[in-house]
């Protein structure tokens, strides 16, 4: 897969991988609470927001919407077996590291106007606690761009699954996700249009993460 290059997943695939594997194991293995699903918008434009603190999340997070869930990922990880096959099949697309990476944010507009709804971690980097502290402006860019609306998702616990320095994933730890409600699309492009609106869904977010389990 080139860089950037969304080749829009297979939602057939999705849904199967979703529902026989991430989802049963989720549940059996990390005891998941899912609060808030009732405000996940069906269709239209949207872009899921998240806390990032585990390579898991995208699975985890898109798995835990009513609707397939591209999401951006760092391109290292399409470099691992398996879990290359299990994103791809997801919608994901590989990102650079660091910011400005445009033809990134031109494949989650791409994504968008498929009909799939784009996941973004809202720092672009895992956080060692889970919280938003240095949230980046690119979601907000393409929200200004495709007027689609944020979902606010918090994802507390995810940190301990992969802690750094393990070779293997801990199980039974326990993960909840949290759905905040939508925040409209910025009506302006510039930057501190996108800066207000940027830093309101970190700090929804973060309320979210608060609440803990």
């Amino acid at each position: 897969m080139e860089n950037g290059k969304n080749k829009g997943g297979n939602p057939i695939f999705y849904k199967m991988f979703k529902w026989t594997v991430v989802r049963p194991l989720l549940y059996l293995l990390y005891q998941e609470r899912i609060y808030g699903t009732e405000n996940v918008p069906l269709t239209g434009n949207l872009i899921v927001v998240s806390n990032h603190a585990s390579d898991f999340d995208p699975l985890i997070v898109g798995s835990c919407m009513g609707r397939p869930v591209a999401f951006m990922a760092k391109e290292e990880l399409f470099e691992v077996p398996l879990l290359k096959q299990a994103i791809q099949s997801f919608g994901a697309y590989p990102v650079k590291r660091g910011a400005g990476d445009r033809a990134a944010i031109r494949s989650a507009i791409e994504s968008i106007n498929k009909g799939w709804a784009t996941g973004i971690f809202l720092q672009g980097t895992r956080t060692v606690d889970g919280r938003i502290t240095d949230p980046k402006l690119g979601a907000a860019m393409i929200a200004s761009k495709t007027q689609a609306p944020f979902l606010p998702v918090s994802v507390w616990g995810t940190d301990t699954i992969f802690p750094k320095g393990a070779k293997f994933p801990k199980l039974f730890k326990p993960v909840t996700v949290r759905i905040g409600e939508l925040i409209p699309p910025p009506d302006s492009s510039d930057r501190a249009t996108l800066e207000a609106f940027t830093q309101k869904c970190a700090d929804a977010i973060n309320a979210l993460h608060a609440l803990g389990r």
